[in-house]
């Protein structure tokens, strides 16, 4: 059989993701802090792109000029879908397409207000950690400076929970001194404030906590040395007939073990809390729900004057280079403009359907969810469900029932006998009642958990109770009886 060479034309359709297309739909699926972030750094990059600044008192002219979306008319219009073009053709007249999208909106003046002086009480002060404390402590004690270079060492191998995580030779061996020297330097920053500190496990951190406390009844040492898996399991029996002493004197032991800190260190966390900003708003106004996109702190994208004025000048002096660098900066620019606009629309669109199908629990609350899926925003409003998916994700709406992420709408549904079908997260949140409800003696047990949802016309098996207590947090029947002295 003869190789050879061949020419074929084939005439395939093919999806091709421009550049254009793949920014839209990255931006689509960050969350509103990213997309600060990534405005702020495209604004560094491109020097066509301006943030705009918003005029105090405009002229009756500019006014006329400028877009006012406070009717709902207008806002109708502001949230009308644009089909984004794939390639923007040569001839485009990118003059009248900038001054769409540059046109200032609404100005707000607040008056004599000083908005840019902070507040003395908001300015905060950094945490102390638990490292500094514990330094702070060496430098008070009575060290040697030997002893200061091993407590050092000391403080550098604790995880945040205050539990030393080498071992006495193995830090001997980094301080290049003995193993005797460090474990007489450990035995006292065991005694450093939070108590319980420097301790190799749990049992270790337990005992200096009795110590500190001047306990001295030998039962309590044996079931922390001893019965630490017994106490865990509430095996309190077991304890009892190992150490022939009588229940009574095991719950009086446990009450105070209970109140000790199993992990000294968590109170010195020194990680900074993440504070969720809405991407939306929704507000309940009458009888209807008024739905407002969060712009606040937002940058106004514009096109430079000066760039806009380069471009619409036939300007001999600008070499081809300068100008075509020029024009793939406006393209660019513009993209991304339209791209957040396309993307503030569809976060409306979705949370307009998410109300229109979630109405009852906005208005009741948890009990009153119904179970939806994305298949279900994507046929009410016209897009696929991999958009809603990447819209819905890492986005937080501020509703009547407290700030929710957008996923936390979506959730599987049970069947019931006897009427619709009940969402997962309602099943949830009625075993979370069930528990808070029940005696702290006498738990119920899952079995008994699945008879008490049946009489609510919930059927699910035993497994599914087990497993969405699991989600919960809420231990076992077991782990929660608490047992009492008689």
């Amino acid at each position: 059989m003869a190789i050879e060479l061949r020419q074929q034309l084939r005439l395939t359709q093919q999806l091709v993701m421009t550049p254009q297309l793949q920014q839209a739909i990255k931006l689509l699926q960050l969350s509103r802090l990213e997309l600060l972030d990534a405005i702020n750094e495209e604004l560094q990059e491109n020097p066509l792109l301006d943030e705009g600044v918003q005029e105090e008192a405009p002229s009756e002219a500019q006014s006329s000029q400028k877009e006012d979306f406070s009717s709902p008319a207008d806002q109708s219009q502001l949230l009308k879908p644009v089909t984004i073009e794939e390639k923007a053709r040569d001839d485009f007249d990118w003059t009248n397409y900038m001054g769409e999208y540059n046109t200032p909106g609404p100005s707000y003046s607040g008056g004599d207000e000083e908005r840019d002086i902070p507040k003395y009480e908001n300015i905060l002060s950094r945490p102390e950690s638990l490292s500094n404390h514990l330094k702070w402590q060496l430098l008070l004690s009575d060290f040697t400076p030997d002893e200061e270079n091993v407590g050092a060492l000391i403080i550098g191998n604790l995880n945040p929970d205050g539990y030393l995580q080498a071992g006495v030779e193995e830090m001997a061996e980094m301080g290049d001194t003995s193993p005797d020297f460090v474990e007489k330097v450990l035995v006292k920053m065991q005694t450093f404030d939070p108590v319980g500190v420097c301790a190799r496990d749990l049992k270790e951190c337990l005992l200096i906590q009795a110590k500190h406390l001047d306990i001295t009844d030998p039962i309590f040492f044996a079931i922390i040395e001893s019965h630490l898996k017994h106490l865990e399991n509430k095996n309190y029996k077991v304890i009892a007939k190992d150490l022939n002493i009588g229940l009574n004197d095991v719950i009086a032991c446990v009450d105070v073990i209970a109140r000790m800190e199993p992990k000294p260190g968590r109170q010195f966390n020194d990680e900074e809390s993440q504070y969720i900003s809405p991407d939306i708003f929704v507000y309940k106004v009458g009888d209807e729900f008024v739905i407002v996109l969060n712009d606040d702190g937002m940058p106004k994208l514009r096109i430079s004057q000066f760039y806009k004025d380069t471009i619409s000048k036939s300007n001999e002096n600008i070499s081809d280079n300068t100008r075509e660098y020029i024009q793939n900066k406006l393209k660019s620019a513009i993209w991304l403009i339209r791209s957040i606009h396309q993307r503030q629309r569809t976060i409306y669109k979705v949370m307009e359907s998410i109300v229109r199908h979630q109405r009852e629990f906005l208005e009741k609350g948890i009990g009153s969810l119904k179970p939806m899926v994305l298949r279900d925003v994507a046929e009410d409003i016209g897009m696929h469900e991999s958009t809603i998916s990447r819209v819905t994700t890492n986005k937080y709406a501020h509703t009547p029932q407290g700030i929710l992420e957008l996923k936390f709408f979506f959730s599987s549904s049970i069947n019931r006998i006897y009427g619709d079908a009940i969402a997962s997260a309602s099943v949830k949140d009625k075993i979370r009642q069930i528990v808070q409800s029940e005696d702290v003696v006498r738990p119920y047990s899952d079995r008994k958990i699945v008879s008490m949802l049946a009489k609510s016309n919930i059927h699910i098996a035993r497994r599914t109770v087990a497993k969405y207590r699991e989600v919960l947090g809420v231990l076992s029947s077991s782990k929660r009886k608490h047992f009492k002295r008689t």
